[in-house]
């Protein structure tokens, strides 16, 4: 008797389905709600691959963080980089549509969505928005305009306090991009060009 032929597996497959999975769904349900099991189940994947290729639920989490931040910083330009990261925390108030930046956010207080901010996550957006300011200090300047996006994600979409939470985006967008533009001081990154 012949045995069928067993199938080839591919890991780079099962991984990415993986990291799709989970993205999809800690955009639908935010960190605290997404299971293991569920994303593993949508990847159709069995949750052992998941431990065995990200080892836990919050290192799954920033792979995705990681790759999505990678996807958008390689997809923009430095002058649309704070822009855009604004529209995506602003739009992330909108149910079910929680962004994976603002899941990070409201897990701040997990060492790794926190160790994430402080290092490899925040010092790519930095390094990129530095790119907008001749100044000696971009850096800082950089660093100052990522903890007020952060910010005022964590505080429309996490505390949710007024009249934030209840703002409309695009005013938000136009106010925050012209004072980032005098923070960065070599560009113009508001609307009213």
């Amino acid at each position: 008797m012949t045995q069928a032929p067993r199938r080839k597996r591919d890991s780079a497959a099962t991984k990415e389905a993986l990291l799709q999975a989970a993205s999809e769904l800690f955009t639908e349900r935010g960190f605290s709600a997404t299971t293991v099991r569920d994303v593993a189940a949508r990847a159709g994947a069995n949750q052992a691959l998941l431990f065995r290729y990200f080892g836990s639920k919050q290192e799954l989490f920033a792979a995705v963080l990681t790759r999505n931040s990678e996807q958008v910083i390689a997809e923009l330009s430095a002058e649309e980089l704070p822009r855009q990261l604004l529209i995506n925390l602003l739009d992330s108030a909108e149910p079910n549509g929680e962004h994976p930046l603002v899941a990070m956010l409201r897990s701040w207080s997990d060492e790794r969505a926190a160790e994430m901010l402080r290092g490899e996550l925040g010092a790519r957006y930095t390094e990129r928005l530095s790119e907008l300011s001749d100044a000696e200090d971009a850096q800082l300047r950089a660093d100052l305009v990522l903890a007020w996006l952060f910010g005022i994600g964590m505080v429309r979409s996490v505390l949710g306090k007024s009249p934030l939470a209840e703002a409309d985006p695009e005013v938000i967008v136009r106010y925050v991009t012209r004072a980032a533009s005098v923070l960065l001081e070599r560009t113009d990154l508001s609307d009213d060009r």
